[in-house]
């Protein structure tokens, strides 16, 4: 997930669909991804949403709705996308979107069996950060 590893697939195209709220990214392997902006935000490779550490994630909710307000290249690497709820820490390595393209069906599965364990839907409003979602970082 940190980088780029030697002989990864890159993007030869990547394409912004606010309508339909997808990321559309074609990679050299001749793999295509429509990528939701949804998945991209509740699997945001950030620590926000990560945690500095296994069972540290932070159960993201509320986003079916969000958009992309800018995706910044970042290198020759990486895009850094800026979504419509503020969040913009998460750095998207080629890798990782196509980590994310690829196993979209079991991403969604994951997140959707987090969401029932959690006893919550998908448009539950987010917790307050130190409130009982919580991570101890402080940074963010």
């Amino acid at each position: 997930m940190a980088g780029l590893k030697a002989g990864s697939p890159t993007p030869q195209a990547l394409t912004v669909h606010g309508k339909s709220r997808v990321l559309e990214v074609v990679f050299s392997d001749g793999a295509a991804f429509r990528i939701p902006f949804e998945l991209m935000r509740v699997y945001s490779p950030s620590a926000e949403v990560q945690g500095h550490g296994p069972g540290q994630e932070v159960l993201q909710t509320g986003k079916r709705e969000v958009t992309l307000d800018s995706l910044e290249p970042i290198g020759n690497y990486a895009v850094k996308p800026t979504f419509s709820d503020g969040h913009d820490t998460g750095i998207f390595t080629w890798d990782y979107l196509y980590e994310l393209g690829q196993q979209q069906a079991a991403l969604w599965a994951q997140y959707e069996s987090r969401l029932a364990a959690a006893g919550v839907g998908r448009d539950a409003p987010m917790a307050p950060k130190g409130g009982g979602g919580g991570h101890a970082c402080g940074s963010h």
